[in-house]
């Protein structure tokens, strides 16, 4: 739970929580709250999607812990954070939506950058662009952002890929093109690459 939240936990008395959605409102209107999040339900369980003013920042995946993905941004970027209603949020939620069901192949998000930056940054753009249904190798990568010879950085950058889904380092595989790991765990690789692979035709 968020600071912001924890402050607003509250009685368990009638009326609170529409007074703490008012406030929570009100809080995201007058530009109090700079991260706002939503828990998302999809096939690979429940995701973590959270924006600012820049767009989407991060998407935590199901095998997260959620209070550590919340922690890690008030540190990193604010800890004005909470859990309710912006437009971007809606969005991404709407795409990912669309994205499971196999009717979206390029997400149109505005992404907020801010947790990468330098060559993890340049990896992490070339990733975005590796074609729905389509895969790279982590070697491949590394070329295609600057520097050949890095390929163990390029797997870090993948690794710590804040925005994953969106940003389809799922689509990133070993030279061997055996799958390798994956923050939510190599089976969820394994089925997104095969979900992809059987939709592109």
């Amino acid at each position: 739970m968020s600071e912001i939240e924890n402050r607003l936990a509250g009685p368990s008395v009638p009326g609170w929580e529409a007074l703490r959605g008012e406030f929570l409102d009100r809080a995201g209107s007058e530009d109090l709250i700079d991260l706002a999040y939503e828990r998302h339900e999809t096939p690979f369980g429940t995701l973590l999607v959270v924006a600012g003013d820049g767009g989407i920042v991060r998407i935590g995946l199901d095998a997260e812990a959620e209070e550590e993905v919340l922690d890690d941004l008030a540190r990193r970027v604010s800890s004005r954070i909470a859990r309710t209603g912006r437009d971007s949020v809606t969005v991404a939620r709407q795409q990912l939506d669309r994205y499971f069901a196999g009717e979206l192949r390029d997400f149109e998000l505005t992404l907020d950058w801010q947790l990468t930056r330098g060559f993890r940054r340049e990896v992490l753009r070339e990733t975005a662009a590796i074609p729905y249904g389509a895969t790279a190798s982590y070697a491949q990568m590394a070329e295609r952002a600057g520097s050949p010879r890095a390929v163990r950085a390029a797997g870090s950058a993948l690794a710590t890929n804040p925005l994953p889904i969106v940003i389809p380092c799922h689509r990133v595989l070993r030279s061997d093109g055996s799958v390798g790991s994956y923050g939510g765990g190599s089976p969820m690789k394994a089925a997104l690459l095969a979900m992809e692979r059987d939709r592109a035709g």
